[in-house]
């Protein structure tokens, strides 16, 4: 393998923060400005996306910051993973913000200047979705992968992103406690999304620091087992939180009109059926990228082989 620096030169981080980081920066604040200048009418799903858009905002200022004093050079290959892995999450960030709060929110504003600028709140969103997109894409050509390796660019990587992101829009959902405390059966489905990221995120947090290295037949083990458990678990969740949830059998809700909390007119929050139809939605996708794990973790055992870095 080379061992020449990981890190780009002056000039390419430069660039990096012109091209990228900047309108980056630029989408993100406009975003959040244009919602936080909208009063009472931005609603909870207004603070919510706004939140999101602060955060990216506030962590591309500081990786820019970090980058453009060179302290990245200090620690090249653990930054490399955590400035990528960053912008994998900023991206389902943005995206998340700008889906949601357009299907949940704009579509009901009143034509007026605050519809015009939830619209180009959603629009700026998805420009900076756009962007950390290409961020994440052009990594590779920007750090030579072709020499030097950089585990969040396996699938394996992804999917632990999806899996914690995923988890993180539920636990969003499950805010409201009035969901779940009612039912144990309920309850326990919030014990199998806690347990479930918790492990993913751990896992992630090793992969990051490269320990899988260390004992990397051991590791694909240790990966299929948790695949494998999480897979388990987010079965029971998904059989468990529709049955409880729309089940009349069971002291559901089958029926949207059922819930009075649901109008047709704006109300500047997701009704609570809307949220229960959320989380079960949210459990499918999961449960689906939790079995892509398992898959990927039982071949690469089966074969004894996983990614590995490239040798020039």
């Amino acid at each position: 393998m080379s061992t020449r620096s990981t890190s780009p030169d002056g000039g390419v981080v430069f660039v990096v923060c012109c091209c990228l980081h900047l309108p980056q920066l630029f989408s993100t604040c406009v975003a959040f400005s244009l919602v936080a200048d909208m009063g009472f009418w931005r609603g909870a799903i207004g603070n919510w996306s706004m939140s999101l858009w602060c955060v990216c905002f506030a962590m591309t200022l500081l990786i820019s910051i970090v980058e453009l004093c060179r302290a990245d050079s200090e620690f090249p290959f653990f930054w490399c993973n955590i400035s990528v892995t960053y912008a994998c999450y900023a991206a389902l960030i943005c995206l998340s913000a700008s889906i949601i709060y357009s299907i949940t929110y704009v579509q009901f504003v009143p034509y007026g200047p605050y519809r015009d600028r939830a619209i180009a709140a959603t629009a700026f969103s998805c420009i900076a979705f756009v962007l950390y997109v290409i961020e994440v894409a052009g990594m590779r050509a920007w750090y030579d992968l072709e020499e030097i390796f950089f585990y969040e660019h396996t699938m394996s990587a992804l999917l632990k992103v999806l899996e914690t992101f995923v988890a993180g829009v539920i636990f969003a959902f499950l805010s409201n406690t009035s969901l779940y405390l009612h039912q144990p059966a309920l309850e326990w489905c919030v014990a199998v999304y806690s347990i479930c990221f918790i492990l993913a995120a751990v896992v992630l947090l090793l992969d990051l620091a490269e320990w899988k290295y260390m004992l990397s037949r051991t590791f694909s083990i240790f990966q299929l087992v948790l695949s494998l458990l999480s897979v388990l678990l987010y079965i029971s969740a998904l059989v468990l939180w529709p049955l409880y949830q729309f089940s009349e059998e069971f002291g559901g809700q089958p029926q949207r009109s059922s819930d009075g909390d649901c109008r047709d007119e704006l109300t500047h929050d997701m009704c609570t059926w809307d949220q229960r139809l959320a989380v079960a939605v949210l459990t499918a996708i999961n449960l689906l990228v939790y079995v892509a794990d398992l898959g990927y973790w039982a071949h690469q055992v089966s074969v004894g082989t996983e990614d590995q870095p490239r040798v020039s």
